[in-house]
């Protein structure tokens, strides 16, 4: 059979004749890729169709479901996901090699099947032996935890039809394929139509479907861009291998809040919940010593501590400062250095070279850092540490003043659980509820924080 080659855009998953710089659907650059396939031998006709499969009614007459969201019992994967996985949805679970992704599924499917779920483990990386090993240690062995190596689609679609599971794993999306598509697994053609067929199972069948996905070097989920958008959730794993934490977050999720965070300690036995995260990132903090600020944060519907750190040193005579920051957005780190120049008197940053940085792979990216930023910046410019105790939240404006974030009610009582005895926050009502130990003081502007906090 004669071949063709034709050029998909990975972002939009249009085919194109031949190959463009420039996608003429969606506009993006580099995003054609080549894809052989067979040539048809014959226009087949369009389907007609007689009789509609279904008929719409309101909304209101549509039975709602009734089989709760299946809970795995690792805390910080349930929460994520907003309770638990729902009956019929896919996930896709995207991270780095070697981050823990296949590691933390398998505690999962563990779970649930000592909860009575079972679960179908299909690997297309790793042989049942392989697999048996890495259960062995992880202390994963389960009568209801089903293993299957295969890759062909329509093999893995034929045991979910048989054997019922009510959560199934991909190991991964990238390595299955199917016999009708003539390219190479993992091309755009490929993972498209698997992610569709599982799709169609799920919502078939009712098992939750998680998907494990690969990424590209520049952090990007491998395959379509289009494939985000199919599915109903999208996790990301993301963790330095050098470091034992990995934080678990939903990018999308249509049966939940979004940018839920989930931390784990990958240790010997496999991923460990940390139920603390605040005492967690603030564990190596060191104490009196200047350029360090804490903030009370929001991921998603949790409130956490975590530590800013600012450099201020002296820049070259010549050529312009350096401005480096991690887990904060550089744009937020601006504004608020201007207005530490503008407002507060320290004229002299435009000549020094500024480094910020979130400790632990955490990063900040609502406006509530920005007192902690200013703090962490003044504080090391002066050579003053902040008081120890001392804990901040609160967006900067451009005239220097502090103004009001959503859930100060929670920051505050997680600052309280944590030990700290000051809180300064945005001008307002007090949240109700905080601990009697914990001082709460309203600050109008920044340098009426700096005169409180800097000793």
């Amino acid at each position: 059979m004669a071949k063709t080659i034709s050029y998909v855009c990975t972002e939009c998953g249009c085919q194109q004749l031949r190959w463009h710089g420039r996608c003429p659907d969606c506009g993006a650059w580099g995003g054609l890729v080549e894809e052989i396939g067979a040539a048809p031998t014959s226009a087949a006709p369009s389907p007609v169709v007689t009789r509609s499969a279904s008929a719409a009614q309101p909304i209101s007459d549509v039975p709602p479901g009734s089989e709760p969201r299946r809970q795995s019992g690792l805390g910080e994967f349930d929460r994520v996901l907003g309770g638990g996985a729902v009956p019929g949805s896919v996930i896709l679970l995207a991270g780095d090699p070697g981050v823990g992704k296949s590691t933390l599924i398998l505690q999962v499917g563990y779970a649930l099947a000592c909860a009575g779920h079972r679960t179908l483990y299909v690997t297309g990386e790793e042989s049942l032996q392989q697999v048996r090993m890495r259960g062995e240690r992880l202390r994963t062995m389960h009568e209801e935890m089903l293993v299957l190596a295969e890759t062909e689609l329509e093999t893995i679609l034929a045991h979910i039809r048989a054997l019922q599971p009510a959560f199934v794993v991909v190991d991964s999306i990238q390595t299955t394929f199917t016999g009708g598509i003539e390219s190479v697994p993992g091309s755009v053609s490929q993972v498209r139509n698997a992610t569709l067929q599982f799709i169609r199972a799920a919502k078939e069948g009712g098992a939750a479907v998680l998907l494990i996905g690969h990424v590209t070097k520049e952090g990007q989920i491998a395959g379509p861009r289009v494939l985000e958008h199919m599915v109903d959730v999208v996790l990301e794993l993301a963790g330095d291998r050098d470091f034992s934490y990995r934080i678990l977050r939903a990018v999308k999720n249509r049966f939940g809040p979004t940018h839920e965070l989930g931390l784990f300690t990958m240790e010997e036995r496999g991923m460990v919940e940390v139920t603390n995260p605040s005492a967690a990132f603030l564990q190596e903090r060191q104490l009196g010593t200047s350029g360090s600020a804490v903030v009370a944060a929001m991921e998603g519907t949790r409130a956490l501590l975590a530590e800013v750190q600012a450099l201020v040193t002296p820049g070259a005579p010549f050529g312009a400062p350096r401005r480096n920051t991690t887990g904060i957005d550089i744009r937020r780190v601006a504004h608020v250095l201007a207005v530490l120049e503008k407002r507060c008197g320290l004229t002299a940053l435009g000549t020094h070279d500024i480094f910020i940085n979130v400790p632990g792979g955490l990063r900040l990216d609502e406006p509530a850092a920005d007192l902690a930023v200013a703090l962490a910046v003044a504080s090391s410019f002066r050579d003053k540490a902040v008081d120890p105790g001392v804990v901040c939240f609160g967006e900067v404006g451009l005239t220097g003043e502090v103004r009001t974030v959503s859930h100060a009610d929670r920051r505050v009582l997680e600052v309280a659980r944590q030990g700290f005895q000051t809180c300064l926050l945005p001008p307002g009502k007090v949240p109700a509820g905080k601990k009697s130990a914990l001082r709460c003081v309203p600050i109008t502007n920044v340098s009426q924080a700096f005169e409180l906090a800097l000793r």
